[in-house]
């Protein structure tokens, strides 16, 4: 079997990485314990965090052994890297929830059977800490200057940095020494945005217990656009069916941008690497095939072949101009309200397409929405039963977000 570091760095994973030929050399003839953390900021993963977990099935596929942990203490503070502002602090029910949630989704993916994976909360031993003690034993070794060199502190001087904040660097390396010393854990892995705060914890490590552990990181996925993946104009793609439908999940990925087709099968499947440059050196009209693989195949991981099949069935159904429903989203209204007639703005809220009448007014003043293929130019348009045909309309926001509205 090839060392799961060469797999990794082929696929393109890999960013940045300690003593890399060592590690390799570990990762080649052992069993290597290894840890990557989820904040529990949201009730959902999302699309972004899914190449964190492709990186632990790769690694729990070559004989290594993740431990995920829930940030149920961390988040209690919140990570500045990438913020300009101090996040919105949530109360430890809802971090509970959320990371209950995590839980659930994480082990569609990771076998935890066996102890072959373990799945821990940094509240555990987070939140009943002493500061005072903690200060001693950890604080003493983090050099405030060079802390202020990181990005993740550096960028946010100007607005302002809240000691509550810079103490969050501190707790995250004191997660990578718990886990060594509760559970051998000889390496972190994260995103590129995590380097600052995966290096403080190594260090940490390296001088408290003067063994060799390692740190690597991976590349913060973005489309050609520039957006960052899983990223849209509508909102988060998430990994949970009711907060993003399998239907619209897919028809992301089918959408992919021709240039980024190539990458993400590498990242976000297990195809062959040599089917994955064939796929993605498909020209013209064929590099449709590639997105339409590449989209079943997540979507599958995610949601499972059945509703693969069903989201499929559905996006050919709507390129074809076929009126099949297969799974795309749909309310279901009494027909009595539209005997009355209700408000185009008042639908697009009604069914989640849109937060506000100033969004919507804003969407149908540009073209970016339509009523069975026919754009809506009338802001103060009123759908009735005249609109229906076979009790149901089609919604289209913009080119990819489709919303069946039907009666009963």
């Amino acid at each position: 079997m090839a060392n799961v570091f060469d797999v990794l760095h082929k696929r393109g994973y890999i960013d940045q990485v300690t003593y890399e030929e060592e590690l390799k050399e570990l990762l080649d003839k052992e069993s290597v314990t290894f840890y990557v953390g989820f904040d529990a900021t949201a009730d959902s993963l999302t699309l972004g965090h899914f190449i964190q977990i492709m990186v632990m099935m790769h690694m729990q596929r070559a004989g290594h052994r993740p431990i995920a942990l829930l940030g149920g203490g961390t988040t209690m503070v919140g990570d500045p890297s990438g913020r300009t502002d101090m996040r919105k602090m949530l109360t430890k029910e809802m971090i509970d929830h959320n990371a209950s949630k995590f839980k659930e989704q994480l082990s569609r993916f990771i076998d935890f059977d066996d102890d072959k994976a373990i799945l821990v909360n940094n509240a555990d031993w987070l939140l009943d800490l002493n500061f005072l003690d903690f200060m001693r034993e950890v604080g003493v070794h983090f050099s405030v200057n060079r802390m202020l060199t990181f990005d993740c502190y550096k960028n946010r001087l100007e607005q302002g940095l809240t000691f509550f904040e810079f103490s969050y660097m501190l707790m995250q390396s004191y997660d990578y020494l718990k886990l060594y010393r509760d559970y051998n854990c000889r390496l972190q892995v994260g995103g590129s945005d995590q380097w600052s705060n995966i290096l403080g914890g190594y260090e940490l490590v390296r001088k408290l217990e003067g063994d060799k552990v390692y740190a690597m990181t991976f590349k913060l996925l973005s489309t050609a656009a520039g957006i960052k993946m899983g990223k849209t104009a509508a909102g988060t793609i998430w990994l949970d069916p009711e907060k993003t439908s399998p239907y619209e999940f897919y028809q992301y990925l089918r959408n992919s941008d021709d240039r980024d087709v190539e990458k993400f099968l590498s990242l976000l499947t297990f195809l062959p690497m040599d089917e994955v440059k064939r796929l993605g050196s498909l020209e013209g009209a064929e590099i449709n095939k590639a997105k339409e693989i590449l989209a079943f195949e997540v979507t599958k991981m995610v949601h499972g072949e059945e509703e693969a099949i069903k989201a499929q069935k559905a996006s050919k159904a709507l390129f074809a101009g076929s009126e099949e429903d297969g799974s795309i989203p749909f309310t279901e209204f009494n027909r009595n309200v539209f005997e009355k007639g209700i408000g185009m703005l008042d639908l697009l809220k009604n069914v989640g397409l849109t937060k506000s009448n100033s969004e919507g007014r804003r969407l149908i003043e540009q073209g970016g929405i339509s009523i069975d293929d026919v754009k809506v130019e009338d802001i103060d348009k009123i759908i009735t039963l005249d609109n229906f045909k076979d009790d149901k309309i089609l919604v289209r926001k913009g080119k990819k977000v489709y919303h069946q509205i039907r009666i009963k």
